[in-house]
């Protein structure tokens, strides 16, 4: 994903924790926050560290960006969304990660049917 489609900054990372809505399934938790004025969608990831080591939480961040990235033309474009991997993510393949990845952003109303 290009940078203008990431939340980078960590004021921009509290201003959804604060003010945005969550929804959560056992491997994910998504916090979304709507800006009506955005030409498209941002997203930030968070994996910590009882994922695992750094590699870990970096093979659980390339999965879960890919995903993103199949998913980007049903994803709403006019919000600011954090995935937040819990710990049972660390254990699944790309299919299952896509899978409930899907299934917590319809949850959250992120992703359009």
């Amino acid at each position: 994903m290009r940078k203008s489609y990431r939340v980078k900054k960590e004021a921009e990372f509290q201003t959804v924790f604060t003010q945005g809505k969550s929804s959560a399934n056992r491997q994910f938790v998504i916090y979304m926050l709507e800006k009506p004025d955005q030409a498209h969608f941002r997203v930030g990831i968070s994996v910590g560290k009882k994922i695992g080591n750094a590699v870990a939480r970096n093979w659980v961040k390339r999965r879960i960006r890919q995903s993103l990235t199949e998913l980007k033309p049903q994803l709403k474009q006019d919000c600011d969304f954090l995935v937040i991997a819990r710990p049972a993510v660390a254990n699944m393949s790309m299919v299952d990660v896509k899978e409930h990845l899907v299934h917590a952003l319809r949850l959250a109303k992120v992703l359009d049917d």
